[in-house]
């Protein structure tokens, strides 16, 4: 019998060396931007247990019913692999005392998954940016994620293939009376809604807003409008943040059928859209959960953050501005005789030359003493310089640096090595 080829897992993905340099040009330039405004990092668990999503999610939500990656250890303890990360961030904060009488802002990467059909930007093993604010009440922090945020598309150059869409899904009780009016309407059309609508009528109503049937959105122009259900404080916190954003010159379209998914979340809620990766996709989506640290048993605590998968990110960045795509090449080369004594050689030279030049790429040959196939794979490797060693140059105590883009080679004492290679650099 011919055993099963291994394979990775449907939808879960490998990151190769030719992606990774993208990759981690873009972690950069978010995290740089994080830093600017004061955010630290918080690493959770991939895995936690089950009940915390279930709280946290909502147990009528697609995620908690259809999507997690759920099952129980040796202990019979029921766990789940992290479906999203804001659960874990506030578990985390409770348990450590992270919230009493304490501003926090945090931001966190990793990985979170999800059991659903893959698609391209989209897989059971995703990635998550995200940012979570603890302490903070007014509209003014919901306008600094957003301000941040669009700090990101700036920075990554694809601030023009970014569109911010707003609400305000107000508070708990004014989002119950809107649930009834809602589930009123929606059964008197019933014949009008699809399958995955009439499923949600009566556990996640506020999800039927979100339904993609043309049809569906055709009928709910006559549906009850949210905004005609709020309370006086999100009216007036949702009136501040606009006041807010319109100053700070932050374009946005109020959509009021935009609910999120999750459901923690009340007041605020926002995503960025973009249309250059095909249909509509959201890049970005976050808003308040004032309620979420108090219901996994905290002290009540005001919060806000968001979450942008990585995948998506990188893929609109790809594809609007490839040109901040990083550079893989090598900067040296190290290329010596091949016998013991140079390779040594070569490698303290190595090792003086990252001492002086950290941020470059510096690359070591080993194996062949070929020079001519050592130059070719210089070549291969893009690298700018060729630092040689050989015999010549340990009896004079100096390097041979040659150019690779312009041919011109010198001969220099080992102690003007790191000078001389920067100058070309």
């Amino acid at each position: 019998m011919t055993e099963k080829k291994i394979q990775s897992i449907r939808g879960m993905n490998d990151l190769l060396p030719s992606d990774s340099a993208t990759w981690q040009q873009i972690e950069k330039i978010v995290k740089g931007v994080l830093n600017s405004y004061g955010y630290n990092e918080i690493r959770t668990p991939i895995v936690e247990d089950t009940g915390l999503f279930k709280r946290a999610v909502g147990e009528v939500t697609d995620i908690v019913e259809k999507e997690m990656y759920t099952f129980n250890d040796r202990n019979d303890e029921s766990l789940t692999l992290r479906p999203e990360i804001t659960a874990g961030c506030v578990r985390a904060g409770i348990e450590h005392g992270l919230f009493y009488n304490q501003e926090q802002r945090l931001w966190y990467l990793g990985p979170a998954f999800r059991y659903e059909k893959p698609q391209k930007g989209r897989y059971r093993q995703f990635h998550q940016f995200g940012v979570e604010v603890f302490g903070l009440e007014g509209p003014n922090i919901d306008a600094e994620l957003i301000l941040l945020t669009a700090r990101f598309w700036k920075a990554l150059g694809i601030e023009k293939h970014t569109t911010l869409e707003l609400n305000s899904i107000g508070s708990v009780e004014a989002r119950s009376n809107y649930r009834n009016a809602l589930v009123i309407f929606l059964e008197q059309h019933k014949d009008k809604l699809d399958e995955d609508c009439l499923r949600r009528m009566y556990t996640n109503p506020l999800r039927v807003l979100d339904s993609k049937n043309p049809v569906v959105q055709e009928l709910l122009n006559q549906a009850p409008k949210l905004f005609d259900y709020l309370d006086e404080e999100s009216k007036n916190h949702f009136d501040g943040l606009c006041h807010l954003l319109d100053n700070a010159g932050i374009k946005y379209n109020i959509n009021q059928r935009l609910v999120r998914g999750l459901d923690y979340y009340n007041r605020t809620v926002f995503e960025w859209v973009t249309t250059s990766l095909g249909a509509q996709g959201t890049v970005c989506g976050g808003g308040r959960y004032d309620g979420l640290v108090s219901q996994l048993g905290g002290q009540p605590t005001p919060a806000v953050g968001f979450a942008m998968g990585v995948e998506r990110l990188v893929l609109l960045v790809q594809a609007v501005n490839p040109s901040l795509n990083r550079d893989n090449s090598i900067d040296i080369y190290m290329i010596s005789s091949g016998d013991e004594q140079t390779i040594s050689a070569a490698q303290r030279t190595a090792e003086t030359l990252r001492d002086g030049l950290p941020d470059r790429r510096i690359v070591t040959n080993y194996g062949s003493s070929n020079f001519k196939k050592q130059f070719a794979k210089a070549d291969k490797l893009g690298a700018k310089i060729a630092v040689i060693i050989g015999e010549n140059e340990i009896a004079n105590q100096t390097v041979t640096i040659k150019n690779l883009q312009t041919g011109e080679q010198v001969e220099v004492a080992q102690k003007d090595i790191v000078q001389t290679c920067l100058a070309i650099l």
